[in-house]
């Protein structure tokens, strides 16, 4: 998975409105500054995420943004979907289809499967995680473990090359 540059500050900018108490509004100049964004970049965000309904712009002397809602109820998999979009199997096998349209391989894929078990766990876990436990670094424990040890896990350290390794055929 790759986070682009405008997924990354615009989790930024949202996160320091996440910070504020609700219904605090921040000035774009401050979070251009905090960020060391230019204003015009953080404007931009600002409005993708407005668009998306999870900020709000106010006008006036006290103006600025404010977040839609409280900080519990706008999740990760939101945020991302306001700035980009997640990652999902279709869009990764489209992105390589070579000289095609759609990829050579479409219908009987041997890696669309696994592509499609990381978008769904990466889905499933941004859908889980809030700006709330963003803000109080309480996230991590809301990843559930997929990528624990098991028997057939050889450490990088452990494994051998494969001209070291010999097949059943060539001891016999």
């Amino acid at each position: 998975m790759k986070i682009t540059a405008q997924e990354e500050y615009g989790l930024r900018c949202i996160m320091h409105l996440a910070r504020v108490p609700f219904g605090d509004t921040v000035n774009v100049r401050q979070i251009a500054e905090y960020e060391a964004l230019s204003v015009a970049y953080v404007e931009k965000l600002l409005y993708l995420l407005n668009r998306a309904g999870l900020t709000e712009s106010v006008r006036g002397a006290q103006g600025g943004y404010r977040l839609a809602y409280p900080a519990e109820q706008i999740t990760l998999r939101q945020v991302l979907d306001a700035l980009g979009g997640v990652l999902t199997a279709d869009s990764l096998c489209n992105q390589f289809s070579g000289d095609r349209e759609v990829c050579v391989h479409h219908g009987g894929c041997e890696l669309h499967s696994v592509w499609s078990f990381v978008a769904d766990y990466l889905s499933s876990v941004f859908s889980r995680i809030t700006l709330k436990h963003l803000a109080e670094g309480t996230a991590r424990p809301l990843v559930p473990s997929v990528l624990s040890r098991t028997e057939q896990t050889i450490p990088l350290a452990e494994r051998q090359p494969a001209s070291a390794v010999q097949t059943p055929l060539e001891g016999s």
